[in-house]
């Protein structure tokens, strides 16, 4: 896979992973109404040719950090809280290697069509040979 289709991908999955973390954040459970209160966030992301790295503010106003690396397909998390001394800090989230999801045709996919019924109807098409 070509670096510049890698770099496509993780910039994907990045900004899937922070857009799902905010929804999870702001979706009511079933058994709970709770009014739609839109929150701001501000978001940055920067690259170079090994690591992504893509900041922003959860809905309890904690800076999140989240690190790609793109040669080794692994990803970290942080938060990260201001305020005083003895309330400041950074907090390693979590760690994960990335590189078997790529891999995956599906995961709490909740497509029409899914990709091997769709793979299916492709391969069942005539080819043009």
């Amino acid at each position: 896979m070509s670096a510049t289709r890698m770099n496509g991908l993780v910039w994907i999955l990045a900004a899937v992973l922070a857009v799902t973390a905010l929804g999870w954040a702001v979706e009511p459970r079933q058994d709970e109404e709770r009014p739609f209160v839109p929150t701001p966030s501000f978001a940055t992301a920067d690259s170079n040719h090994r690591m992504i790295a893509v900041t922003g503010i959860d809905v309890t106003g904690t800076s999140v950090l989240y690190v790609i690396d793109t040669v080794e397909k692994r990803l970290s998390v942080y938060q990260a809280d201001g305020g005083s001394k003895s309330t400041s800090g950074i907090r390693w989230v979590g760690a994960r290697n990335i590189g078997l999801d790529f891999e995956v045709d599906g995961w709490n996919d909740r497509s029409e069509v899914s990709y091997k019924e769709l793979r299916d109807r492709f391969d069942a098409l005539p080819s043009d040979e």
